[in-house]
């Protein structure tokens, strides 16, 4: 039996056990299938403190990692299929088969991107389909691409991209974005983009040729179809928080995220913290403060069961 137990590496999970580790919790960390988190597919961070020449994702999570592993954080790799949290000790099945339990628990498994749900585009995903520009964006030098959104993440996309594309596509379903104006700004600012307002795509081209050639996008004002040749589409609409495992047991809100004031959840000894709970901010530095919390929490929840 474990003191806590920490499922996610990202940097709610990995803050929550650089403070466990230190108040000597004996923390075992699940990272999950990405090591690190959402996070490491992003480029140039320029808003985390204490990195005013800005640093990637990758960089930022593996100082992190290395800062918990010095504090005596254990750490696990594998992904939680299934949790059992009431009517006896906190248990977790992991894919690997193995089966864990613990005290406390801190969930802090984040947020997956969101797809269109079109045929064509589920077919052609990994063959010119993505949802992460920073993982993939350097295969699409000098050839045009489109970004689907209107959010921060869509324009950050669409301004990496232009680093390699010929041309980027912005593609929204409204006549404005609900970007912040400093990234609307930059985006609405730069010669490489082009913004398609009041459409959406109906179909990615081409299936038949096992890669992606083009989008029949739709106005939905006029209901005019048009085709965009294209070579990658790289969507920026959303995110679904990773919750499934712990469906039917702690309490979330109607689109997945775990419901936890002040972090704790309405399980005793259970825990949330980062973009698994949070639907609003889903900044990497709120993330690690809600991190910091749901340890103390923790914490203070191990105190008064006595360990």
């Amino acid at each position: 039996m474990r003191k806590l137990l920490i499922v996610g590496s990202g940097p709610a999970g990995l803050t929550a056990a650089i403070y466990a580790s230190r108040a000597r919790l004996e923390p075992l960390l699940i990272e999950g299938l990405l090591p690190g988190g959402q996070l490491t597919t992003t480029t140039d961070i320029e808003n985390y403190p204490g990195f005013p020449t800005s640093i990637d994702g990758y960089s930022l999570t593996q100082e992190m990692r290395k800062q918990a592993e010095r504090f005596g954080t254990e750490f696990m790799r594998g992904d939680v299929k299934s949790a059992s949290l009431l009517g006896g000790p906190l248990t977790l099945s992991i894919d690997s088969g193995d089966v864990v339990q613990a005290n406390a628990i801190i969930i802090a498994t984040g947020a997956s991107a969101s797809y269109l749900g079109i045929e064509s585009e589920q077919q052609l995903r990994g063959k010119g389909v993505s949802a992460c520009a920073t993982c993939d964006g350097a295969l699409y030098r000098d050839v045009p691409v489109a970004v689907v959104g209107g959010g921060d993440t869509a324009m950050e996309e669409a301004l990496f991209l232009t680093r390699f594309a010929s041309k980027v596509t912005i593609i929204h379903r409204r006549d404005k974005f609900r970007a912040s104006r400093i990234m609307t700004e930059r985006v609405q600012s730069h010669k490489k983009i082009e913004i398609m307002w009041d459409s959406a795509v109906e179909e990615v081209l081409d299936v038949a040729s096992n890669h992606v050639t083009g989008l029949k996008v739709r106005n939905l004002k006029t209901a005019a179809l048009s085709v965009i040749p294209i070579v990658g589409l790289f969507l920026a609409i959303g995110h679904k928080p990773n919750t499934d495992a712990f469906k039917g047991q702690v309490d979330m809100d109607e689109t997945g995220y775990i419901v936890s004031p002040n972090t704790r959840t309405n399980i005793a000894g259970v825990f949330a913290a980062g973009d698994v709970q949070d639907r609003i901010y889903r900044q990497a530095i709120t993330a690690a403060g809600s991190g910091c919390m749901a340890a103390l929490e923790a914490q203070r929840y191990l105190e008064s069961i006595g360990l």
